[in-house]
Parts: structure tokens; C-alpha cells; sequence
């Protein structure tokens, strides 16, 4: 019989599927059990490797024999035939040669008409034969822990069940269609189901299954399912853990032993429970956290079959709208972390997830929201072991709605959250997830998904979470403008979320007394390309409302496909429109963290100077008197930090110390005053403290750096130049004035206001005229702003003069009126430039600008030079090592610096501008025949192969061609970074506009 399309059928989400559980693996061996390797277990058969395939286009393109109940042997025969091909499981075939790659944010794939998905809908057909021996007697279920979108299975040649939900857990009671022996396997998976409305992820759409798939072997009665509750004394000192046991059918009479070990591996209880309740009493009880994630280990033995499950004694709550865990405030400093990789796509593996949470762990992460679907369940028990808080969310999103009716999109947010017919597509998916994660002390929140409107189907998706799950908080952004009406908002809705507010919002809502629930953003700071520029801003804004319980970075990591290596060994990374489909939404998922090979961005670096453990403010500078505050929430820092601090003056280091011991005893949220033995020191100078491990860590090392701060001001002592001897040699031309020096020719062009020529001891420092500048590479964050840049001319900008004026003595003095302005289209700045130049070559530029008015903000104002490519070598007073901007500068300090210019780009996959260094004092560029110095008492400089026409035309970095020349931008400043690709407008403060004054020396550099 022909199987009915339950892909389509709002009816038949799950067929033959067990019932919901909690996530675990049993065991026969208590050794293994408490090892926790689930491979070890005998009870544990894998079935991921290398499976027969066979890529359709559309399923249409089936043969008949496939989709019936029961496969005969003619009909295998015919299967086997067609899969030919291999492909590894877990893994997505896009990543394999077959389909293409998708990607899109919002936009569906196809077209709206739900449930309808299009009939030419491409599947895969697996099939495998694997041996087995059962063990005697017993029951058999299989797992599968992800498919995408949905799959239908047979084993032996029989329907066993059809299911979707990509990304959570599907189990099949198998023992029926088992034996010993060899058996054969077909799965048929397909692209898109009804499913794949509640799916529309901002991600690339890959297929197929992607996580692990395997066998429990079960005893004949044995455990279904439980629920560990854990409760805590109002001191936080006792506590009681509690396991709600669920016997399978006819399992009910089996007794149940149980054994509990504390984080020491010390059995503090044990006994015997049936069917029902079991409950333990601690005194003396450790305490989950991020910062300390103790954990007790309940053993469940019922028979031949033991499970070990991870304990946290830890609680969450809201007291006065403030989210506290174990009694304490916390904030959340976290990311939204997808599953992403560019070689295998979703289908990682736990080494994978371990690195993930490696580098944040050394980046002072603390929280993770699982953007936004459950990641792989062994995620979540390494955020239990290694301490992250998670926002455990649904697979639920149907952002595309939005496109439903046209010009008044938003109006369709709500269609399916609030249609009683999708009623049961959601309430399924949240208990999914909050089923199978219901014992993982590292999930505090319970998300109902992202961005699909809301209506009674949300409401009663966060009753039912709240009901099922009291210990935990409920979270759904989509509710915020229902909140702030007082509309169908269900009690049990803990928190008030939003995405990407506006500062200035924010300090709004609290000054107005709107708080009924704790602040959460789900997103912010949106980190795409060079970004985000304003996580101090946003830390700040949390630190000042109690209120505010944090928020999670968008996002973790650029997604992309690896496509191989360029002839020279770079590798090359594609994203959105590169495959050639329709819709998408180009690099828009290129908005991580890290770079795909998971590389930090100097944005991550930012975010973690930013979430420092500890805050060091100044009292006195000078008497070595310090206020130091304790940003944890739980620890104290003299338990596992200590602080180096160096005296620096004038770029150099002169002296040393420490700070340990009873100095850094303060309690969490705290601040104490410290004193610190300073030198004697003539002058400014700057104290730099860093903030070390002590100890190895589970993911970090002794001597990791976890923060670091700078108080104070050295300046950069630049030794005073000699005056030239001989008089300065001046020749007038209609568009150029020379002016010849002791050792120097320069060439002022009149028509540009700036110089042609400088060439020093026969050294030709300018390949190409200079000339002024107000254009940059757009970020990606200038991704609004940049089409007004554009409408206005700044990327095409001409300098119009109006009057050159010399001036002849000692020195020569020429002073510059000019406009810049575009092909039609007006002044957009008036500048008057004044040039001194002095007998020694030195080179004194004053230049006044007025920004109009009506006109946007300036990308940025400075010169820019064409070095030659042999000036490759920069050392600098001023923010580094990082590229740094005026509001993204956290991870970099003021001090000297020497670099290599190629070192100084900034890769981005998305070229962009890079590699600016901001606030600084002195630059010098040299080779091996000379060079040129910049001085100013403040200036943003930028040097790079490329230029910024080259960066804003390439898609990709692998496409760059350098210059040949070093080049070289010398800024008063550029307009700030901010975050809004997908955020608030830039802070004002941060925006380069109105009237300004840009002094600075440039002058020729003595080796």
C-alpha cells in the first residue's frame, strides 16, 4: 500500500514515534557509565558511517516501489540498485555534490502557500545493511537525533515510522522489525515538509541526516524516562535532589537502585526506589554555576541497565525583576551560537563543539543561546561540565511570513502563531525541546524559538513549558509588543526580550518604570565583518540597570562553505548568491565572532576585554592608588587570578609588579580599594594591568590573559628635529609651487591642495600624488549608511580649490581654500588647508573643515598616500595591536608598536575597511632606504596592500590584488564602526560631522 504524504499533513507530525523523553544513554558497565563516552556502551549501537545514496531532484522522480508500506524483495532489489552512490551519515549532502547550497535569512526558499510545500521537492534515499546481535530478550529503539527536514524509515523492508523536526530527537520502537543478524535500512529524507514553514533559520538550508544515528539495546522493563528536580535551602547550604521515574509499559513492578555522587566522586546516598519519586537530602551542597559547575552524578541501575545523569544544584529565579541563580544577580555575557562548519555544515561533531566552547571559555562567554533550534543533546551536557548558562530554544521560526502580504508585511507576522490549525506544529516542537534537555542544569531559560509573531499558539506553548517545567525561566522576543499592550500575555512569561534596541531605548523603558519583567536581549550587537563597535556602549547600559540580565551577541561564527584554495594556498569561503540560487541573502551570514575556520575576529577580542573579570579604575594615579571591582558573579579572584601591572612613559616599560593574595579578596559585585608600589616617574605615564590565570583550567590554561586594563597617559616623546641651514628654494607654476630644501624636493599641486612629490635624499616617498580623503571600504556595518555615502558622492569625491595663497620666510607657509564635492552634486565639506613647510623637510599641516549640514556623516577625513611597496615596515604610538576605532578599542591599548604591513590587514571574507589604529601620536613607515613620519597630538591612521576601491569592489578576500604600493591613510578620524547591519543607527558621539581642525607633521624619517 502507497504510504500517504505525511509530509504534507498537519495531522501526522510524528508516526510511530516513541513519546518525548529526556536525553540518555544506558549502560551495562557503571565504570563506562560514569565515563560518560556513550560509544563505550554496549547498549549503544552506531549506525553512522557510509550509506548507499541516491540524490533525487524531486521526489516525483521516485520509483513507485519506494514509497509503499512494505518492500518486497523486488522491491529492494530496485533500491539497491538506485543507491550507487555513498555519502557519509551524519553529514548534509549539499556539502557532498548533490542539490546546491542555499542561503537566506528571512525570504522562504519557495513559495508561500502553507502546508503546501513544491511538489518538485528534492529527497535523498539512504540505505544501509548492518549486523547486529541483540543479546537475548529485550526491546530495540532507534534514534535519530537530526534530520533535515523530515524523514520517512523502513528496516527490513517494513514502514517503521515517518517524523520531521530537524533538530530535535526521533525514536522509533524497532524491537518488532529487528533480528539478529544482518538487516537492511532505508531512510527517505526530504528537503522540505510542512515542518520547513517553522524552520526558516538565518542560515544555509542543507539536507539530509546530519546528526548521529544508533540503537539502544533495552531490558525488557527498563526506564523510560525521568526528571531530576533539584531544590535549595533559602541559604543556599541544603538542598534536596528528586527524580521523577518513568517505567516503560508493563515495566512498572522493576525496582529502581540508585547511587549519588558528589562532584568529588563520593557517594553521599543511595537506596531503592519503584515507579515514581525518588528524593535525596544534601547538606553541605556544592554548587552548580558557570563560573563553578560542580556536578553530583545520579546513578539509575534498573536491572541490567545503568544511567548516569550529570546533577547541578543550582537555582534561577526573579526577585524584584531581577534574574538571580543560587541567590546571586547575574548577567548574561553570551553569544548565539549556530551549528556551522564549512567543510561538514551542521553536521559537527562533539570535537567540534568542544572547541566552540574552548575559545569561548577564553573569551569570558558565560552564556550560550542555542540560535535557533537544540543543538546535538551532547551540547548541552558540555555546557553542564565546562559552565555556560543556555538559553535552550525551540526549532521554531517562521520569519518569511512577513513577506506575505507585500508592502504591509509586518501585519502577516502573527498569521501562523496565532492559526489554531499550526496550533499543534508548535506546542510539538517546544516540547521537544524542553523534553529532551529538561535535566541539564546549564539550560536556565526555555526560548519558544525566534522571530515566528505570536499569538494564542505561543501563549499556550509558554503555559505548557511553565506547567511542565516551573524551575526554569520562559523566554519569547516575538512577545514584547503583546507585553508592552498588556495583550494575551500569559503570567508565565518570565522575561521582557528584545533585539537590538537602541541604548538610548533601553535607558528609556527603565527611566519610564516599565519593568514588570527582567530585560533580556536575544540579540545585539550584531558582530558582521569588522564589528561590533559598541559592546563597551551595551555593557555600560547593563551595568547600570539591575534590572538587565545581559545579552547574547549575534552571532558566533561566519557561516560559509570551504570551496577550496587559490593557486597561492588562500583558502576560499563562499556564502550567499555564490551557488548560484534564488532567493538570497549574500554575505548577511558572515556575521560571526570567529572567521569559519574559527579564528577570532578582533571583534571577539573586543567582547572579551569588554566582559573583563575584573574592573581597575584610578583614584590617585600617582600615589598608586586603585579601585578595583569584581565583575563576577559567584568567585572571589584571589581563588584563581592574580594581576601583573607595568609601568610604561613615553612607549617603553619601566617598571614591574604584582597584585595577589588577600589584595584581590573580593566578593563578587564588589570593589575594594588597593595600593600598588609605584617609581617615582617625571611626567604622564600609563599603569597597564593584565589579569592571569593561576591554574589549569578544564578549558583554559595557567597563564591564560583574561582581561586586561590601562589607566593613565603616556605620551610618545619625539626628540625635537634640527632646523635645515639652508634657505628653502621656492618656484611658482601656474598649478604646482616647488619648494627645494637642503636634502628634499616637494611639489604642491594647486588644483588638489595637496602634494604631487616628496622625495627626501634622492628617495621617492610618493608612488602617487596625495590627495585628501573622506571615502573608506564600507564595512558591513555601513551597510545602511553606505548607500546615502554613495547617493552623495563620497565615493567619487573631487577636491574643488577656490585659492592658494603662499607665504615666503623662514619657512614657506601655503594655505589652500577648497570644497569637496561630487559630479552633480554639491559641497558636502569646505576645508581650508594650511602647509608649512620647514627648512628640515618637516612638513606642518593644519586643516579646518565644515561639514554641511544635510549632508550624512563622514566615512572619514584625512590624506592618503601612495607609498612605495618597500616601505613595509610601521612602528607607531598608539592604539594596537588590534585594529581600533574610536568605538572599538577595548581590546587594544595605547603603547609602541612595531608591525610588518602586510600583518596590519585585517582578512575579513567580505572585504572591507581594516586595520585602522585609532588615537594615535607618532607612525613611522620605513624600508631600507627611509621612509616618513606622521606626529600629531592624536590622529587614526590606516596602512594596507590594497586600496579602498579594491576592498569595496570584491565580493571575496581570495579576489584581492594588492596595490603595489604601501598605502597609507593618515585620518583626524573615521566615523565610529557601531553594529547596524542589522542594528541601531551609529551613536552620534561616534559620528564624524560638523566642524573640526586636523594638525599633524609629516616628515621625512632618518634611519
Amino acid at each position: 500500500m502507497r504510504l500517504p504524504a505525511y509530509h504534507q499533513d498537519l495531522l501526522s507530525l510524528h508516526v510511530n514515534t516513541l513519546p518525548n523523553r529526556a536525553y540518555f544513554v544506558p549502560f551495562s558497565r557503571k565504570q563506562y557509565a560514569l565515563e560518560g563516552d556513550r560509544k563505550a556502551s554496549e547498549r549503544f549501537y552506531s549506525l553512522n558511517g557510509t550509506w548507499k545514496f541516491r540524490y533525487f531532484d524531486s521526489v516525483l522522480d521516485l520509483p513507485d516501489a519506494v514509497m509503499q508500506d512494505t518492500h518486497d524483495e523486488k522491491a529492494l532489489s530496485e533500491i539497491r540498485a538506485l543507491t550507487r552512490d555513498e555519502i557519509p551519515v551524519p553529514a548534509v549532502w549539499q556539502m557532498h555534490g548533490w542539490d546546491r547550497h542555499q542561503y537566506t535569512n528571512v525570504k522562504y526558499p519557495f513559495a508561500y502557500d502553507p502546508p503546501h510545500v513544491p511538489a518538485e521537492n528534492p529527497c535523498g534515499l539512504y540505505m544501509r545493511t548492518f549486523d547486529i546481535s541483540l543479546g537475548g530478550p529485550g526491546r530495540q529503539t532507534i534514534v535519530f537525533e537530526g534530520v533535515d527536514s523530515c524523514f520517512y524509515l523502513w528496516l527490513n523492508g517494513r514502514f517503521v515510522g515517518y517524523s520531521q523536526v530537524s533538530h530535535s530527537t526521533s525514536e522509533f520502537d524497532i524491537t518488532d522489525f529487528i533480528h539478529d543478524g544482518t538487516n537492511t535500512i532505508c531512510v527517505l529524507v526530504l528537503k522540505w515538509c510542512d515542518g520547513s514553514y517553522f524552520e526558516d533559520q538565518d542560515k544555509l538550508r542543507m539536507s539530509g541526516i546530519f546528526r548521529d544515528v544508533y540503537i539502544l539495546r533495552r531490558d525488557a522493563k527498563h526506564i523510560r524516562d525521568y526528571f531530576v528536580h533539584t531544590e535549595l535551602s533559602a541559604d543556599f547550604t541544603a538542598g534536596v535532589i528528586s527524580a521523577d521515574i518513568e517505567m516503560n509499559e508493563g515495566g512498572g513492578d522493576a525496582p529502581v537502585d540508585y547511587k549519588l555522587f558528589d562532584p568529588m566522586g563520593d557517594t553521599v546516598a543511595s537506596g531503592r526506589v519503584h515507579e515514581g519519586r525518588l528524593s535525596i537530602r544534601l547538606r553541605d551542597v556544592q554548587l552548580w554555576s558557570a563560573e563553578n559547575p560542580s556536578l553530583y552524578t545520579l546513578i539509575l541501575n534498573c536491572g541490567g541497565e545503568i544511567i548516569a545523569e550529570p546533577v547541578g544544584m543550582r537555582n534561577i529565579c526573579v526577585k524584584n525583576q531581577v534574574v538571580h541563580i543560587n541567590g546571586q544577580p547575574v548577567k548574561f555575557r553570551g553569544v548565539n551560537r549556530h551549528d556551522s562548519d564549512p567543510f561538514v555544515g551542521p553536521a559537527v561533531d562533539e570535537a567540534h563543539m568542544l572547541r566552540d566552547l574552548q575559545i569561548m571559555k577564553a573569551h569570558n562567554i558565560n552564556a550560550i543561546r542555542t540560535s535557533h533550534y537544540p543543538n546535538s543533546p551532547l551540547f548541552t551536557r558540555l555546557c553542564d561540565k565546562y559552565g555556560f548558562y543556555v538559553v535552550g530554544e525551540a526549532d521554531v521560526e517562521c520569519h518569511g511570513v512577513v513577506f506575505a502580504w507585500g508592502a504591509e508585511a509586518y501585519k502577516a507576522y502573527d498569521i501562523l502563531a496565532g492559526d489554531p490549525a499550526w496550533a499543534a506544529t508548535i506546542l510539538d516542537r517546544v516540547q521537544m525541546s524542553v523534553t529532551r534537555d529538561k535535566n541539564r542544569p546549564s539550560v536556565v531559560i526555555w526560548s519558544m524559538g525566534n522571530e515566528a509573531g505570536y499569538g494564542d499558539n505561543f501563549a499556550d506553548a509558554i503555559r505548557w513549558t511553565k506547567h511542565y517545567d516551573p524551575s526554569r525561566l520562559t523566554h519569547y522576543e516575538r512577545a514584547y509588543p503583546y507585553q508592552e499592550r498588556g495583550e494575551n500575555i500569559p503570567d508565565e512569561l518570565d522575561l521582557y526580550s528584545r533585539m537590538y534596541p537602541a541604548i538610548a531605548e533601553i535607558d528609556s523603558y527603565f527611566e519610564k518604570g516599565h519593568i514588570k519583567k527582567p530585560y533580556i536581549l536575544c540579540e545585539y550587537i550584531h558582530a558582521m565583518g569588522n564589528g561590533p563597535g559598541d559592546a563597551e556602549d551595551y555593557y555600560r547600559c547593563f551595568d547600570r540597570h539591575p534590572e538587565h540580565c545581559g545579552g547574547f551577541v549575534w552571532e558566533w561564527c561566519d557561516h560559509a562553505v570551504y570551496m577550496g584554495r587559490t593557486v597561492d594556498g588562500k583558502p576560499k569561503y563562499f556564502y550567499g548568491g555564490d551557488f548560484g540560487e534564488y532567493p538570497h541573502d549574500g554575505n548577511f551570514c558572515m556575521d560571526g565572532l570567529v572567521y569559519p575556520d574559527r579564528r577570532p575576529h578582533k571583534g571577539l577580542l573586543e567582547y572579551k576585554n569588554v566582559n573583563r573579570p575584573l574592573r581597575i579604575s584610578e583614584i590617585d594615579l600617582k600615589a598608586g592608588r586603585f579601585s578595583v571591582r569584581n565583575i563576577m558573579d559567584f568567585t572571589y579572584p584571589d581563588e584563581y587570578l592574580f594581576v601583573t601591572y607595568a609601568v610604561r612613559a613615553g612607549g617603553e616599560e619601566i617598571f614591574r609588579g604584582v597584585i595577589e593574595g588577600e589584595q584581590l579578596h573580593i566578593a563578587p559585585h564588589e570593589s575594594r580599594e588597593i595600593n600598588i608600589e609605584l617609581p617615582a616617574v617625571k611626567g604622564d605615564f600609563a599603569v597597564y594591568f593584565e589579569m592571569i590565570q593561576l591554574f589549569d583550567r578544564p578549558l583554559t590554561p595557567a597563564g591564560h590573559v583574561l582581561g586586561f586594563e590601562q589607566l593613565g597617559r603616556q605620551r610618545y616623546i619625539r626628540p625635537e628635529r634640527e632646523e635645515g641651514l639652508l634657505a628653502l628654494e621656492i618656484t611658482e607654476r601656474p598649478r604646482t609651487i616647488e619648494i627645494s630644501g637642503e636634502n628634499f624636493r616637494y611639489v604642491f599641486n594647486r588644483l588638489t591642495g595637496c602634494f604631487d612629490i616628496l622625495n627626501f635624499n634622492q628617495l621617492h616617498l610618493l608612488d602617487v600624488p596625495m590627495h585628501f580623503n573622506v571615502w573608506r571600504a564600507p564595512t558591513d556595518n555601513d551597510r545602511n549608511i553606505r548607500h546615502k555615502w554613495s547617493q552623495y558622492g563620497y565615493d567619487r569625491a573631487e577636491t574643488r580649490v577656490y585659492e592658494v595663497t603662499l607665504e615666503e620666510g623662514d619657512n614657506a607657509v601655503i594655505t589652500a581654500r577648497f570644497g569637496m564635492n561630487a559630479v552633480y552634486r554639491p559641497n558636502f565639506l569646505t576645508g581650508t588647508a594650511v602647509w608649512t613647510i620647514h627648512r628640515n623637510g618637516a612638513i606642518d599641516a593644519s586643516i579646518h573643515v565644515d561639514h554641511a549640514e544635510g549632508f550624512p556623516d563622514l566615512p572619514r577625513f584625512g590624506i592618503r598616500m601612495m607609498l612605495p611597496k618597500a616601505m613595509d615596515q610601521a612602528l607607531y604610538f598608539g592604539y594596537g595591536p588590534h585594529e581600533s576605532y574610536i568605538d572599538k578599542h577595548r581590546a587594544s591599548v595605547k603603547h609602541l608598536f612595531s608591525c610588518p604591513v602586510k600583518d596590519m590587514h585585517e582578512d575579513y571574507i567580505r572585504p572591507q575597511e581594516n586595520g585602522s589604529h585609532w588615537n594615535c601620536e607618532f607612525l613611522r613607515l620605513t624600508g631600507e632606504l627611509g621612509g616618513l613620519e606622521i606626529t600629531s597630538e592624536s590622529f587614526d591612521f590606516n596602512v594596507s596592500p590594497y586600496t579602498q576601491e579594491e576592498l569595496a569592489a570584491k565580493a571575496h578576500n581570495f579576489e584581492l590584488v594588492p596595490s603595489g604600493h604601501t598605502v597609507l591613510c593618515i585620518d583626524f578620524a573615521q566615523n565610529g564602526i557601531g553594529s547596524n547591519s542589522c542594528g541601531p543607527e551609529l551613536l552620534r558621539r561616534y559620528a564624524l560631522t560638523g566642524s573640526f581642525t586636523f594638525d599633524f607633521t609629516i616628515a621625512p624619517a632618518e634611519l
